[in-house]
């Protein structure tokens, strides 16, 4: 697993060198997904490809940009389904983006989780490592990552990611996101699913939201690839992901890129989920 680490962490100082002097426009290609990739997008993937084949345990990998998997070492053990660059798109404003890279082992299903790296793209670069705990890492002046602080959630927070087209909101939803901002808690949406995760968890707690909506009734965001890795993670740092009714890790993908509702964050909010979703 160690090797896996690095490799992602010498992905992350290359990307971090992308995010900083690429193209941020628009490629003629589109992903499995249908959505229109940016040249930096391709480039950064192509960048983690090239790391992850270096490494004998990847059995294989998937990404985000990509419709299949690709094969790396028959004899190696981990499945590795990563995000190259997610909330690309908030580049030409220069905004954080992040990478996201979930490690399974028997299969993509969210039980099969191994560990969970993402990086987030911002003032400074920052790396978040979850296996048995969270860990927090900086990069340093000498180019290496250096250990920060473990992180963990409190039972309750005070910050709320609502996303998604608010108009395309159940009334349920609705209510229930009203109803937290009367209770006081502050609007932190940068429409970046890295950074505004990152957000609730360095400040201690909150809710990030990605519901079903009239127009994505399974949500938008890919389970493979986004949602069980901050699942995991969440869960790692004492806090709880769901879909609104279920436990996010419990959930299987129907194909490599299947979305789901998601719901991620401290205790208290993931009740308050729950009773709206009853």
């Amino acid at each position: 697993m160690e090797e896996i680490f690095e490799a992602i962490k010498k992905s992350a100082i290359k990307i971090r060198w992308l995010v900083e002097n690429e193209d941020t426009g628009y490629s003629a290609n589109v992903n499995s997904t249908g959505d229109t990739q940016l040249k930096v997008d391709i480039k950064s993937d192509l960048v983690i490809e090239e790391e992850l084949k270096k490494i004998d345990s990847v059995k294989e990998i998937i990404s985000e940009e990509k419709e299949d998997k690709t094969p790396i070492n028959k004899n190696g053990k981990y499945l590795v389904g990563y995000d190259p660059l997610d909330g690309s798109s908030l580049l030409d404003v220069n905004l954080s983006v992040g990478s996201i890279f979930g490690i399974y082992q028997g299969g993509y299903a969210g039980e099969n989780l191994k560990a969970v790296v993402y990086v987030v793209y911002g003032p400074r670069l920052e790396l978040v490592i979850a296996c048995e705990d969270v860990k927090l890492y900086k990069l340093g002046e000498d180019s290496e990552f250096v250990f920060v602080k473990n992180i963990k959630l409190k039972e309750k927070g005070n910050l709320n990611a609502p996303g998604s087209t608010q108009s395309c909101w159940s009334k349920r939803h609705k209510q229930m996101i009203d109803d937290i901002f009367v209770s006081g808690y502050r609007l932190r949406y940068s429409g970046g699913m890295v950074p505004d995760l990152h957000q609730i968890l360095l400040k201690g707690g909150g809710l990030f939201s990605y519901p079903s909506t009239t127009d994505r009734p399974k949500g938008k965001l890919r389970m493979v690839f986004e949602v069980f890795p901050f699942a995991f993670v969440y869960e790692k740092a004492g806090g709880r992901a769901v879909d609104g009714q279920k436990r996010l890790l419990d959930l299987s993908p129907a194909y490599p890129h299947d979305t789901t509702p998601c719901f991620f964050g401290s205790n208290k909010e993931i009740d308050l989920v729950l009773k709206y979703n009853e």
